[in-house]
């Protein structure tokens, strides 16, 4: 693991960040119902992976762009979720906003908004041979993905 500014995980956080913040003034409607809800422990899990995940994609080169071979493709299958991840956002904020729209999945995955962006940074991990970013993204499924499949399964039973 080598420490240095990775641009890779500078482009993965705002690939991450910027459709998260135009969704606050676009949330569907009833997901403060939802909210209250929340396991405590998923949600601390989620918060401390938050912060891993997006300190590691940073101070890491690792994950930095280095001469091709095969782990390369580690990289653009992670690259690649992450652009699938966008077409979820795009799809999410062309639809009604229904909190199904939300916790919909996209080509069978499901949760696409928490599942995609999870991993594909733990991919980033693995390209990067960082264990850092591999156990931090780990923690951050259980938490994100946890609290998202729950929300899910309310909106189906509502």
């Amino acid at each position: 693991m080598r420490l240095g500014l990775s641009y890779v995980g500078l482009i993965y956080l705002v690939m991450l960040f910027v459709p998260n913040i135009i969704w606050t003034k676009h949330q569907p409607k009833d997901y403060e119902k939802y909210v209250g809800n929340e396991n405590k422990l998923l949600l601390a899990l989620e918060r401390v992976g938050e912060v891993l995940t997006s300190g590691i994609a940073l101070v890491f080169s690792d994950f930095n762009i280095r001469q091709w071979n095969w782990w390369c493709l580690w990289l653009v299958v992670s690259f690649a979720l992450m652009v699938l991840y966008e077409v979820f956002w795009v799809r999410y904020f062309r639809s009604q906003k229904e909190m199904s729209d939300f916790y919909s999945s996209i080509l069978k995955i499901p949760v696409a908004g928490a599942t995609l962006p999870v991993v594909a940074f733990f991919l980033l991990g693995i390209y990067g041979s960082n264990f850092l970013m591999i156990l931090s993204s780990v923690i951050l499924g259980i938490g994100h993905i946890g609290i998202h499949l729950a929300h899910a399964r309310e909106v189906r039973e509502n």
